[in-house]
């Protein structure tokens, strides 16, 4: 029996760096050395993947940070926003917030390929979905973190929660907040989070009520009356709902604390954008920081990511490791 005891004590010194030790408050263990023996070389056979597609197509970078946002908020970060619909699954792509708008599933598609092949079965698509959040962050200019891994995948979706869980552009401040603390994230995380805006595009049907849908049809106030007047030669009262703009009119394709500057003179591009400034003194103050920081921006957002990341994941035998990112181990139908 002693002799059996010293073996599992010095397993668990031995492997202590691989295994994860660190739990969260759901029990829930993560470590960015999860796929150190199992997968070596997941981690640089995603970065190699994300550079490609963001050479090819540099709105890419966004597509996926914002991928992060989307699964994480529904069911946790589960990958089950990558599930498309089945006899059993109506998926999460269908929702008002992802219909038309979240992409990059593709190379979602080209991880887990290039991945099967080098390690089968063995690296989960939530993981990837964080992963490439990172990198494609990194490749647009942004900080880089460590990224804590070992989620399994979901054999669920859930329309209706990305419905509700997921805040639309016109939230205002309160909501957004309330959306947040109910992820477990704090007001720092809500602002520092927004940075994302720093690069992407947003749709004309995101922001066309700050164009026309106030006092006697005019915009905003909020709104600088310069921007909202060349906002409106491309986002008319009607039609053209698809016209793709900035959300950081300064450095769209370059990630940092710009999209701050840009809400302080009132350029922010959608009302969630532009609350953090105006309806809470907190808020306010925090993007104040950030424009003068950069730094300061990086070193929040994250801490923010990585507690984005850890929002209620699947692990130990909980779900799985999907084969294809598109569909359940199981699915009879397909």
């Amino acid at each position: 029996m002693d002799s059996l005891r010293s073996l599992s004590i010095f397993y668990l010194l031995v492997f202590a760096p691989t295994c994860c030790f660190s739990l969260n408050t759901n029990g829930d263990s993560l470590c960015p050395q999860f796929y150190d023996h199992s997968c070596p070389q997941a981690q640089q056979i995603v970065q190699s993947v994300v550079a490609e597609a963001v050479a090819r197509d540099p709105r890419m970078a966004a597509s996926l940070l914002r991928l992060q946002f989307h699964d994480c908020f529904v069911q946790g970060c589960d990958g089950s926003i990558l599930l498309d619909s089945s006899k059993t699954i109506v998926s999460e792509k269908r929702s008002i917030p992802n219909r038309h708008s979240v992409r990059g599933f593709e190379v979602i598609d080209e991880i887990k390929s290039a991945l099967e092949k080098e390690c089968p079965e063995t690296v989960s698509c939530a993981d990837i979905v964080i992963i490439a959040a990172r990198d494609s962050t990194v490749l647009a200019g942004g900080p880089s973190w460590e990224v804590p891994l070992g989620r399994r995948d979901s054999t669920t979706a859930s329309v209706t929660g990305s419905n509700n869980n997921i805040p639309p552009p016109t939230s205002t401040f309160q909501s957004l907040l309330t959306k947040f603390n109910e992820q477990g994230l704090d007001m720092v995380d809500l602002v520092a989070l927004s940075g994302s805006h720093s690069i992407g595009d947003a749709r004309c049907t995101s922001f066309r009520q700050r164009l026309y849908n106030q006092t006697n049809n005019q915009p905003d106030p909020t709104l600088a009356p310069a921007y909202a007047a060349e906002l409106r030669t491309r986002c008319p009262r009607s039609g053209d709902d698809q016209n793709l703009f900035f959300l950081d009119i300064t450095t769209p394709f370059q990630f940092d604390n710009s999209y701050y500057k840009n809400i302080l003179v009132s350029k922010g591009l959608l009302n969630s954008d532009e609350v953090l400034f105006t309806q809470s003194p907190s808020s306010m103050e925090l993007v104040k920081q950030y424009a003068e920081n950069n730094e300061l921006f990086f070193e929040h957002f994250t801490k923010s990511m990585i507690k984005l990341g850890n929002i209620t994941p699947l692990t130990g035998t909980r779900g799985e490791i999907r084969k294809r990112c598109r569909k359940v181990n199981k699915q009879k139908d397909q």
